[in-house]
């Protein structure tokens, strides 16, 4: 869980960064979760196919294009101004984790990992696991991950507002070259690696 300090910078768009353990700070790309579509939406919208589930919803940029779309669709977060924010965009979205309760589990067609939640945990073999078990046996999951020039790596970050700095969690990033073999330990295989917009994205599926 990232903390106040990520419901107060989509609530209020305060400039955020993340903090990790060398010192260095990188912005986090508040503004462009809380906005419209941004490049290299719209190659995962055309992908979704039946019952959604979008998992780290943020604000709903996502979760409320698909819906208007005409798709059943599902925002799940575990924070609560991102929940409210996409719920006032227009999308159904609900306050819970990803490893906990989650509505319909079994039932999704597609789920969703972009904007970086890939990292959610620190674990990505175990994040996909858990997504995998969520979907239908014949669901697809879509996940961005790093470009061929990253690195992936596990990391303890803290996020920072000003002097403000909240408590350290765990997070991962999976470039797109790894991609496969940690899909494959999740008994999952990759049936397609796009690029838009400068962004990589996998759609994995059983087997």
């Amino acid at each position: 869980m990232m903390g106040p300090l990520y419901g107060s910078a989509l609530r209020r768009g305060d400039p955020l960064e993340a903090v990790y353990p060398d010192g260095r700070r990188m912005p986090v790309p508040v503004d462009s979760w809380r906005g419209p579509l941004v490049p290299g939406d719209r190659s995962i919208l055309d992908r979704c196919v039946g019952p959604t589930l979008d998992v780290g919803c943020g604000p709903g940029r996502i979760t409320a294009a698909l819906q208007d779309h005409g798709l059943s669709v599902l925002g799940i977060d575990t924070d609560d101004t991102a929940v409210r924010l996409a719920r006032d965009a227009g999308a159904l979205a609900v306050h819970c984790d990803v490893f906990g309760h989650v509505p319909c589990a079994g039932r999704w067609s597609t789920v969703l990992l972009v904007d970086g939640n890939i990292g959610i945990g620190g674990a990505p073999l175990v994040l996909l696991r858990r997504v995998a078990a969520l979907s239908t046996p014949e669901g697809r999951l879509l996940v961005e991950v790093e470009g061929p020039s990253k690195r992936s790596s596990l990391v303890e970050l803290r996020l920072a507002t000003g002097a403000r700095v909240s408590a350290p969690f765990r997070w991962a990033r999976l470039a797109v070259h790894d991609a496969g073999a940690v899909a494959a330990l999740a008994g999952l295989r990759v049936e397609q690696l796009w690029e838009e917009a400068d962004r990589w994205f996998v759609a994995l599926r059983a087997g």
